[in-house]
């Protein structure tokens, strides 16, 4: 099973969750499951379909739109196509990482002109995932499609942080996972919320190589290997970030 299937896959949910709601003039857009690009996968699957989602951002005439995000990722086209219409409407956007922005969440959330994270949230980047079949041309054709994916993205997170692209895609390819304060210190957001509940994220992250693996049911020495491995990764990430903070 590919990743991003196996992402799907893993936490559908059998309702699809609200995803737009209008109080006065503010709107509150909620990013809270995967991102696919229409109505008929999220049918199948569950998640936010910007075939819905797009035109109803395309409506907003004034306000503020505040974007709530508690998604796993998804499809980053899709994800690509809310942030043209988030940017298109011209009004003040906000972004409250509520639980987990993870891969095409933080497309979106890089769209906002704030971003505020709850205590305990996460951000994580990573280089474009995709399913391909076909001989080795088609491949070929794919590989470097996703290599102009992992630009534009690695340029969109540059953009926010005032980091290189060069340095965000480094980033993405060791898929790092920001905490709030993290994700503050190197500019992908601008705040942690002030006063707001602890995050809690429900997501099935499996997928994801260096996700936060809950270890309550694991072997004692199961339990001590991971954490090993773990703090390594957690080593090799501060490295990196030390020393793009400090460039």
């Amino acid at each position: 099973m590919s990743k991003l299937i196996k992402l799907l896959a893993k936490n559908r949910r059998p309702a699809q969750p609200r995803a737009f709601d209008v109080q006065g003039e503010d709107v509150t857009i909620y990013i809270y499951d995967a991102i696919v690009a229409d109505d008929d996968t999220a049918e199948w699957w569950g998640g936010v379909s910007a075939q819905t989602l797009v035109p109803q951002i395309r409506g907003i005439k004034g306000g503020t739109v505040h974007l709530r995000i508690n998604s796993p990722g998804g499809d980053v086209f899709a994800a690509q196509a809310i942030v043209a219409a988030i940017r298109d409407t011209g009004v003040k956007v906000v972004a409250h990482i509520d639980g987990v922005a993870a891969s095409a969440a933080t497309v979106i959330a890089s769209a906002a002109d704030e971003v505020e994270m709850s205590d305990g949230a996460m951000y994580m980047i990573h280089c474009a995932w995709t399913v391909a079949i076909g001989n080795s041309a088609d491949l070929a054709a794919t590989s470097a499609l996703l290599d102009k994916t992992d630009g534009v993205i690695a340029g969109q997170y540059a953009k926010r942080s005032g980091k290189s692209a060069d340095d965000m895609k480094a980033l993405m390819t060791a898929e790092t996972w920001f905490t709030a304060e993290e994700a503050v210190e190197i500019g992908l957001a601008d705040r942690v919320a002030e006063n707001a509940p602890r995050a809690q994220a429900s997501w099935d992250l499996s997928a994801y190589a260096n996700a936060p693996k809950p270890q309550a049911n694991a072997e004692p020495e199961h339990v001590e290997a991971i954490t090993a491995e773990h703090r390594e990764r957690q080593q090799q990430r501060m490295r990196m970030l030390n020393r793009i903070n400090h460039q």
